[in-house]
């Protein structure tokens, strides 16, 4: 599979990545197993980046996702983890974790971007994932948090990365104007984009893909199927949208981009898979993959060709921005 590098860094990443948010029992249980096949499946199609967090499970993706790599060559993939949120002792559990994730809740998130906060993050996280170290460090949906994020975290990490201890640094986010800023106004390298520059969605081409292209640093998109709306040929009421219950006016929107997409011999999940890429600062798309099955479908999918003229008619029918560029990315260089 085709590497992207990290603008400005020694790091490269595959086109396509391996979100461990699921393995950690996001939604539902996820059998050991299944997830141990589901890392196994990726390396085999060719994926080397794997993104986890101390969030997704309260430590279990990371446990999980390091004891699935550890025999594998370590100078052959990125990992990337994820700080701001610490695992501590929780002094009053109720049974089960209450942010999505299917996990007792012995431990707690607790919110910290502080210097001494990353630093002990870190480490946590080579503890459980059992690697010696990771490619790439995120702030973790820093929010509510900018002031502590960008004036202590992120110099902790420029630092860390600046000794070699660290690959590339940056931070992740659902929304993007804050995460244009961290580009603008930090040391940071990449961003991870969650579901803002989408066939729904290109809001980040007012800010956060600008303030990549001028300061030559790099994005990965994540959300890329809005929750779920484009995850399907055909798209239908009651399907997700950002977490929500889809709009009927989305619904109808993304079945007009379905037909569009039908007309040039592809699909609506194949063709949201293959539109960030319509960017030239995006490297990579990232998603969540629960078993060696999803991981298959997720390399069909992008593996398939999306001709040209498909961004040329969503563009001519107003399904997307007229701004969003012709494909440069994937195929192109």
């Amino acid at each position: 599979m085709r590497l992207r590098k990290i603008q400005n860094t020694p790091v490269a990443v595959t086109e396509l990545g391996f979100g461990a948010s699921v393995i950690g029992n996001l939604y539902r249980v996820t059998p050991a197993d299944d997830a141990t096949a589901a890392v196994d499946a990726a390396w085999d199609a060719g994926i080397r980046y794997f993104d986890t967090a101390p969030h997704y499970g309260l430590g279990l993706s990371e446990l999980r996702l390091g004891a699935a790599l550890r025999h594998r060559p370590r100078d052959e993939y990125v990992v990337s983890s994820k700080v701001g949120r610490l695992l501590v002792p929780n002094e009053e559990p109720h049974g089960v974790d209450t942010e999505g994730f299917v996990v007792r809740d012995d431990l707690r998130r607790q919110w910290d971007f502080s210097r001494d906060g990353v630093l002990r993050s870190i480490e946590d996280t080579l503890e459980r994932t059992g690697l010696d170290r990771l490619d790439i460090v995120y702030l973790h949906d820093p929010d509510d948090h900018w002031r502590q994020a960008a004036e202590e975290a992120m110099p902790t990490l420029a630092e860390l990365r600046d000794q070699g201890v660290i690959g590339a640094i940056g931070a992740g986010m659902n929304q993007s104007a804050m995460l244009a800023r961290f580009l603008r106004e930090t040391a940071a390298d990449i961003v991870m984009l969650a579901g803002r520059y989408t066939l729904l969605d290109q809001s980040a081409l007012d800010d956060v893909l600008p303030a990549a292209q001028e300061h030559g640093k790099s994005v990965v998109a994540v959300g890329v199927f809005n929750s779920g709306l484009l995850s399907r040929d055909r798209p239908a009421e009651g399907m997700k949208y950002d977490y929500q219950d889809a709009p009927p006016e989305l619904v109808a929107r993304a079945l007009a981009i379905a037909e569009v997409c039908a007309t040039h011999g592809t699909t609506l999940p194949a063709a949201a898979m293959a539109f960030p890429h319509t960017h030239p600062s995006i490297i990579n798309v990232t998603l969540g993959m629960r078993t060696p099955e999803q991981v298959g479908r997720n390399v069909e999918l992008h593996d398939q060709h999306i001709p040209d003229g498909l961004w040329d008619d969503l563009r001519a029918q107003g399904l997307i921005r007229s701004d969003v560029p012709a494909e440069r990315g994937r195929g192109r260089e």
